[in-house]
C-alpha cells in the first residue's frame, strides 16, 4: 500500500490538493497534527474539488502517535536529501510504503530526519528554488511509486466518457 504521511501541514490548499491526488491514486494519507488550519474549512474542500469524502485519510497526535500504529518502509522527502527520488525501488506491491513530507515553512525536523539519512531523498532541481510546491512533490511522488508498479489498478483509459471518446471526433 502507498500512503502519503503529512508532518504538520500548514497551508488547507496544499492538503485539498493532496486529497484529491490520494482519491485518485488509491492512496492513503496520514495527517500528523498540529495542522495550520481546520479540515472543514471551504479552502481545503474547494481544492479537494469534493474528493475529500473518497479519500482515505487518518489524524495523528503527533509523530510517535503515528509511528505507534504503522510499520513498513519510510522515505523522507527533504531538499536536504542526496539521493534522486527516482533512485529508489519502489516496485514491492506487498510492501507498506510511507512517502513522508513536512511543513510547507520548515519541512521535516533534523531529529527525526537523522535517523533516516539512509531514505531522505531529493527531487533534482534547479539552484533557482529552494524547494518545488508541497502538493507538487506528493504528486510526482506518488506517480513515481504507482510507475514502478505497473500503476496498481488505476485506469488507463478515461472511465466516465468512454474509451473512444476522441475517436468519435476524428
Amino acid at each position: 500500500m502507498i500512503n502519503v504521511v503529512l508532518y504538520e501541514p500548514e497551508i488547507p490548499q496544499n492538503t485539498g490538493n493532496i486529497m484529491r491526488t490520494c482519491a485518485a491514486t488509491n492512496t492513503k494519507l496520514h495527517l500528523i497534527k498540529p495542522l495550520g488550519f481546520s479540515l472543514d474549512q471551504k479552502v481545503v474542500k474547494r481544492s479537494g474539488a469534493n474528493y475529500i469524502n473518497d479519500c482515505d485519510y487518518v489524524l495523528y497526535e503527533n509523530w510517535d502517535d503515528f509511528l505507534s500504529k504503522n510499520n513498513g518502509k519510510f522515505y523522507f522527502l527533504t531538499r536536504y536529501g542526496h539521493k534522486p527520488h527516482s533512485s529508489f525501488d519502489y516496485s514491492d506491491k506487498s510492501e507498506n510504503i510511507y512517502l513522508v513530507f513536512g511543513k510547507e515553512s520548515t519541512g521535516i525536523p533534523k531529529e527525526i530526519l537523522k535517523d533516516h539519512l539512509d531514505t531522505c531523498l531529493r527531487i533534482p532541481m534547479t539552484d533557482k528554488v529552494r524547494a518545488l510546491n508541497l502538493s507538487n512533490t506528493v504528486a510526482i511522488m506518488v506517480y513515481e511509486v504507482l510507475r514502478q508498479q505497473n500503476y496498481n489498478d488505476l485506469f488507463f483509459d478515461e472511465p466516465f466518457k468512454g474509451v473512444d471518446y476522441l475517436e468519435k471526433y476524428s
